[in-house]
């Protein structure tokens, strides 16, 4: 359910009523992709080069956009859908670091101020991304952030919010990367997505759902951070330990409730991959394709290569390429972060 959210005269947020997110349209996706074609980057599939798998594998590369992430899609769509004269006072998120840097690059694109509210530990290469591209940067503590995305509120701040998961607009956007990985693989048995809140998986799960049943979508998380596995286990959101790792931008304490019953409805369930798996995968990244993927958009490489995203023909979507430096002088000399 999506919330709209009143506040007291003491500054209280309450809930004033609720609104149920639906899964995104087929006409709602191609719209978007019309939207946000001067923005984003059709992305390549491309084969994994691998000796052994449990399937065949592919690579849908959202490490290639503008600012290394899939984000530019929801973030532009999101953006350029509104009335000019509502982003008057400029727009915000909160976001761990992709989602930032994407509202930062369409505002400066559009020439309105951005601000962006960042959970404390962000990597550094992120905001030194959110910095180049003119944005303000609102550090909280993680619970503070969480808060933000649960309220779609941050005290204090100006202009249109953009939230970074529950919006339709920024659903239809993600959406996008279904429509373009059916059309160069038709015949796909399975997409695995990282999960943060669930926006990615379900705008990509609304699109093959509908157009190729047959197919699932599978969310990908980390064994010390996995809300979305839990959920399904209980057939319900429940609060989980959230364990803070060089893999940023997926995992959280718990689901969000709002994304629940869509998510419940469109994925085939979560699968969860180790800290060391998560890093060989990044190693054999950089190995075999000299591509650079962050800890999130290479879970579901990990997941795709240990057979936890079963076997046929398995799209592994890389959501990004934001890979703190030190992490990455790590991982390639057989480390972990």
């Amino acid at each position: 359910m999506r919330r709209r959210i009143a506040i007291d005269g003491r500054g209280k947020a309450n809930v004033v009523g609720t609104e149920p997110l639906e899964p995104v349209t087929i006409e709602a996706a191609r719209a978007a992709a019309d939207r946000i074609r001067p923005l984003a980057v059709r992305t390549p599939l491309v084969p994994l080069q691998v000796d052994q798998a449990p399937a065949e594998i592919y690579l849908k590369l959202e490490n290639l956009q503008p600012i290394g992430a899939f984000k530019i899609r929801g973030a532009g769509n999101a953006m350029l859908g509104r009335p000019r004269a509502s982003l008057a006072d400029g727009v915000y998120t909160a976001s761990s670091g992709n989602m930032a840097q994407a509202v930062a690059w369409v505002a400066r694109r559009m020439g309105i101020a951005a601000t962006v509210v960042v959970p404390e530990g962000t990597a550094e290469t992120k905001l030194e991304g959110v910095r180049r591209l003119g944005a303000e940067i609102v550090s909280v503590p993680f619970a503070d952030w969480w808060q933000v995305i649960l309220e779609h509120r941050h005290p204090g701040l100006d202009g249109a919010f953009i939230h970074p998961v529950a919006d339709p607009a920024v659903m239809a956007g993600n959406a996008t990367i279904g429509l373009e990985i059916l059309a160069d693989l038709p015949d796909v048995d399975c997409v695995a997505v990282p999960y943060g809140g669930g926006g990615l998986s379900a705008g990509i799960a609304s699109v093959i759902q509908a157009i190729r049943p047959a197919a699932r979508v599978l969310a990908c998380e980390t064994e010390v951070a996995a809300p979305a596995a839990a959920a399904f286990a209980a057939g319900h959101p429940v609060e989980v330990d959230y364990g803070a790792s060089f893999v940023t931008g997926i995992g959280s304490g718990s689901v969000m409730a709002e994304m629940w019953p869509l998510i419940q409805g469109l994925l085939a369930g979560s699968v969860t991959v180790s800290l060391s798996e998560i890093a060989a995968a990044i190693r054999l990244l950089v190995a075999r394709h000299r591509i650079i993927a962050e800890g999130a958009g290479a879970a579901p490489v990990a997941a795709a290569l240990t057979g936890k995203a079963g076997g046929g023909k398995v799209v592994a979507v890389v959501s990004g390429g934001n890979l703190d430096v030190r992490h990455l002088t790590t991982i390639l000399a057989g480390g972990v972060p």
